[in-house]
């Protein structure tokens, strides 16, 4: 069957179709059908699904006359919030789209969702945000790319990588080399974030004049913080003592952003995670904001959102 809605522009259907039709290829995956483009008009194998993909169809042409290059993930997403029935809102992640920062080769980032656009709003505009969410929402990666646009922007002077380390415990001591040595491990993914930001040679060279600093949360005990963006991440796993300790270090002109995953807390049975208690205790207080994702957030492979669901769905 052929679908109403029409592609004219021969640039808006090379977009949408994506480099070797890859793009329809994910819509044939994610509505389980079979689907081509010639001259203009889409032909589908099935017309069970017609109003879905109407729908797909006519927000990816906005996108594409937006200006918007069309990716895997683009696609993901719009179905999503499709399904969702989110789809009014969906122009304002694209109007007055605004660069968050640039990767290593140049490249605009851009929030990607509607809960990333709230999260970079909040960023900008308070002290002290919370960030909940699983993995792939974008929470931690966002958050260091809006860090280094700040120091690299002259706002803050130091960059502070924290999170309790070992399975929320501090007993580092057993590992080999020293603290560096030690805590890297663990904060490989924001290593992965600031090579992609910084690039590895500066990222390096950052660390060793202290202006990037990466240590264990026990390490923050006794310090005040200020000038600095101060990031803590897998906040799941910290104790009310530890958060606690760690909120009392903000400084004057300085930011906090604490992360976490509340279905990923590894904390002995029986103790109450300080990022589950801190967010409850704080929600309401002037210049702290919550932003909480969920799966439509996720931006990975379709299987990750599915697998989420599956197990949302365990009772």
């Amino acid at each position: 069957m052929k679908l109403k809605t029409r592609i004219e522009e021969i640039n808006d259907q090379k977009n949408i179709s994506g480099s070797h039709n890859q793009n329809l290829k994910v819509i044939e995956q994610l509505y389980n059908i079979e689907l081509d483009i010639h001259g203009g008009n889409i032909i589908v194998n099935s017309n069970e699904k017609q109003e879905k993909l109407e729908e797909m169809f006519t927000h990816l042409i906005y996108l594409s006359t937006k200006g918007v290059q069309i990716h895997e993930r683009d696609i993901i997403y719009l179905k999503s919030i499709i399904d969702a029935n989110k789809i009014s809102d969906f122009k304002k992640l694209y109007e007055g789209r605004k660069v968050i920062g640039y990767t290593f080769n140049n490249k605009p980032i851009y929030p990607k969702t509607l809960k990333q656009l709230e999260y970079v709003k909040a960023l900008d505009n308070t002290d002290l945000i919370f960030s909940i969410g699983s993995a792939g929402t974008g929470k931690t990666y966002l958050s260091i790319v809006h860090a280094v646009t700040q120091l690299k922007n002259g706002k803050i002077k130091k960059l502070i990588l924290t999170r309790p380390a070992v399975e929320a415990g501090e007993s580092l001591g057993f590992l080999p080399g020293d603290l560096k040595d030690k805590i890297d491990p663990y904060l490989r993914p924001l290593y992965d974030a600031l090579y992609d930001t910084f690039g590895i040679e500066q990222t390096n060279n950052l660390i060793e004049k202290n202006v990037i600093e990466i240590a264990p949360l026990a390490y923050m005990r006794g310090r005040t913080l200020e000038n600095a963006y101060i990031i803590l991440d897998e906040a799941q796993n910290t104790t009310t003592l530890q958060m606690k300790m760690f909120l009392t270090r903000l400084g004057f002109n300085s930011k906090m952003v604490v992360t976490g995953d509340i279905s990923q807390i590894d904390l002995p049975s029986g103790k109450k995670s300080g990022l589950v208690e801190a967010t409850n205790l704080l929600k309401n207080i002037p210049n702290i904001e919550v932003i909480e994702f969920d799966r439509y957030d996720v931006i990975r492979h379709p299987l990750v959102a599915r697998i989420l669901e599956r197990y949302e769905n365990i009772k």
